[in-house]
């Protein structure tokens, strides 16, 4: 799959990245990448230059557990939040488990609350998108038609390259994520002769560092693909999964996870298992809220402002 654009300033880094429940906004300027929360866009929009994406996970539409009887619906107000916007980003990414069963029902579901949103989509799948009897035939149908192997591809935007991992094939409960020789060595060869100054923004759905290896919070064979992105000045890891904020910053690596839009989870150790984590009502859009978070070429602590959805 390729997004191609003309190409931007290449010398550039990213520099701040905004997280939320409900999405994560980055805005991309001469090579330089800045963010505002979704409810300061709002409130007070940014000048128009470069471009911006925004960052969708764990949307589970179709899941209706007490920890959120109706996940369709808070997916929903997470695309009114990008409705309410006044300047649109260019697209948007979506990293994994759309869905809780990989029915047809959720996905034509989910795709009618993204597609009011006007923008180009790109998606990971989570293992959740895996679990028809095809296993995964159902998303590669709608979402990687021009993708590669089990769904991996790379794409150009304005100056910053994009590389959409699948870790989550053959994934059994509680396990690691794995990449695989065959998508590790297409990855190696995507990354081969590009300048290392060109920022790079990879996204996947289970983290590629180590959360939390009881739960299968990691991907096992992530180190071999971090080995290729060592070289480039800028490199941005997104993914979800884990359906809460955490971040590492690893060398010239910054790694980020996002919150879910459906519910939370523990944090990892704190109880048996990993899973919905059900909390009061009126609580429950808080721990779906927006938290900003600002680094400098992925090498200087990341400061953290939380905005809730209560908010």
């Amino acid at each position: 799959m390729t997004h191609d654009d003309t190409p931007g300033d290449r010398r550039g880094f990213l520099k701040c990245m905004a997280w939320a429940g409900t999405g994560a906004l980055f805005t991309v300027s001469g090579g330089l990448a800045s963010s505002i929360g979704l409810d300061q866009a709002v409130a007070a929009p940014a000048k128009a230059q470069g471009f911006t994406f925004l960052q969708i996970s764990d949307s589970h539409v179709g899941f209706n557990k007490p920890a959120n009887p109706d996940a369709k619906a808070t997916y929903q107000e997470a695309v009114s939040k990008i409705l309410s916007l006044p300047q649109k980003p260019d697209f948007i990414l979506h990293t994994g488990d759309i869905t809780q069963l990989s029915k047809d029902q959720e996905f034509d579901d989910a795709d009618q609350i993204i597609k009011q949103v006007g923008l180009p989509v790109f998606h990971v799948p989570g293992e959740h998108d895996m679990l028809d009897e095809g296993a995964g035939k159902a998303y590669l149908d709608r979402f990687g038609k021009e993708t590669k192997g089990a769904g991996w591809y790379s794409f150009d935007h304005k100056g910053v390259h994009f590389v959409a991992l699948i870790n989550v094939v053959n994934l059994k409960a509680g396990g690691m994520g794995s990449l695989g020789a065959d998508q590790l060595e297409w990855l190696e060869k995507d990354l081969s002769g590009r300048p290392s100054s060109q920022p790079i923004v990879v996204f996947a759905h289970i983290p590629l560092w180590t959360v939390y290896a009881d739960w299968g919070w990691g991907t096992d064979d992530a180190a071999q693909a971090l080995s290729y992105l060592k070289r480039f000045g800028s490199v941005t890891v997104l993914n979800g999964h884990i359906h809460q904020i955490t971040q590492k910053v690893e060398g010239n690596i910054a790694f980020h996870t996002a919150r879910s839009t459906a519910f939370p989870q523990p944090v990892g150790g704190q109880g048996p298992s990993p899973g919905p984590l059900k909390v009061p009502t009126e609580q429950l859009r808080s721990m779906l809220g927006i938290t900003t978070a600002t680094f400098v070429r992925g090498r200087e602590p990341i400061a953290l402002v939380d905005q809730t959805l209560a908010t």
